[in-house]
């Protein structure tokens, strides 16, 4: 019988989420350099904005910044007001928005480094 291949949440094999944390990460000497390759990548591939529920309140996801300790943010706004939420806590709505997949690369990737 064959081995089956573990899952993540959206399905994606960790195989596949590797691939994608090696594509990330390529050339990266250490542990900023590789958060900086997956901004990149996640600013490139994650469609915004689109909207989630942060707290039980409908927020926009409106784009993606990195704080002054190399932290990766989703800044989130209802109405006038504003607020960033790290990115490992953001939770992504149902279906999720296309490239969440790299949230996903990114959060095993720092399970690992942290």
């Amino acid at each position: 019988m064959r081995a089956k291949r573990q899952r993540s949440r959206r399905g994606l094999s960790t195989a596949k989420l590797d691939e994608m944390i090696e594509e990330a990460t390529v050339d990266a000497y250490d542990d900023s350099e590789q958060m900086s390759g997956f901004y990149t990548l996640l600013e490139e591939r994650l469609e915004m904005p689109f909207r989630t529920e942060v707290l039980g309140v409908d927020v926009m996801v409106e784009r993606l910044d990195m704080t002054e300790d190399g932290r990766i943010v989703a800044v989130c706004s209802r109405g006038k007001a504003r607020q960033r939420v790290p990115i490992l806590d953001l939770p992504l709505p149902n279906p999720p928005p296309e490239g969440a997949e790299w949230i996903e690369a990114f959060r095993r990737w720092a399970s690992r480094a942290y």
